[in-house]
């Protein structure tokens, strides 16, 4: 065991000033993702960054929206982007990332572990990912615990996309996925 996994994630606030740095971070983990899954990709100038400026300025204005940088051993490792309803407690994850260089070492899972344990109210976890990010999809159901529970495409856009018209069908597939944390939350 390296001494990387003996140490111990926290999450930190994200200073102001960091913001541009830790949007970048976010958008350069996500087109790993996109080029990993299709090395067409490699010129993404052409798409434009993912998530979009809009997306991420999108998740960051919205009401009970949390931005918390991923640490391990005072240096940032990757950051969450949380939707957080005090009134229902079912809770989104917008973005989740750990940095290329961070990957491989289970610090992915103890990154989740931590957001668990910083929200202990929350009843329900929601997130979205992309239909082909199979590193995601089995890091959410083999390690996180999450069930995938409806799959987004364009005829079935589900409630947050009505009234945008995607271009490609492939450009709206998602899977949708929850994780239940208490017994009272499955009346949702």
């Amino acid at each position: 065991m390296t001494k990387q996994q003996n140490e111990q994630i926290t999450l930190a606030p994200l200073p102001q000033e960091e913001l541009a740095i830790f949007k970048e971070e976010i958008q350069e983990a996500f087109m790993k993702g996109l080029q990993d899954s299709f090395p067409e990709a490699e010129d993404s100038t052409k798409m434009g960054p993912l998530p979009s400026e809009e997306d991420f300025e999108h998740s960051l204005t919205v009401k009970d929206s949390v931005v918390r940088q991923i640490v391990l051993n005072g240096e940032r490792i990757g950051g969450v982007v949380l939707n957080i309803n005090p009134e229902t407690q079912r809770n989104e994850v917008d973005f989740l990332y750990i940095k290329a260089n961070a990957h491989g070492n289970g610090l992915g899972t103890k990154a989740w572990k931590a957001i668990e344990a910083a929200f202990p109210e929350t009843k329900v976890w929601e997130l979205h990912t992309p239909y082909f990010e199979k590193r995601n999809i089995h890091f959410y159901v083999n390690k996180c615990g999450f069930k995938i529970v409806e799959f987004n495409h364009k005829g079935n856009p589900g409630p947050n996309i009505e009234g945008e018209e995607p271009e490609s069908d492939e450009e709206f597939e998602f899977f949708r996925f929850e994780k239940v944390m208490t017994e009272e939350s499955s009346e949702l």
